[in-house]
């Protein structure tokens, strides 16, 4: 019992410094850049929703002349 609880000690702290490792290696944005993608998301996502917007306005139109 005691040598599986070591083990998986062992496990999760090899765990926590492969994840530290790895995020070191990581190349963060800087603020600039940062901003710049959030607009580009931002925007792509308000032009996406008015799109749906308009053709589900013009799709719900359609199918209310159709019912008529």
């Amino acid at each position: 019992m005691t040598e599986e609880k070591n083990a998986v000690k062992e496990e999760k702290t090899s765990f926590v410094g492969q994840t530290r490792t790895e995020l070191s290696k990581v190349t963060w944005p800087t603020k600039p850049d940062l901003l710049k993608k959030t607009g580009i998301v931002l925007g792509v996502v308000i032009f996406s929703a008015i799109f749906v917007w308009i053709i589900d306005t013009i799709w719900s139109a359609g199918v209310g002349l159709l019912l008529k």
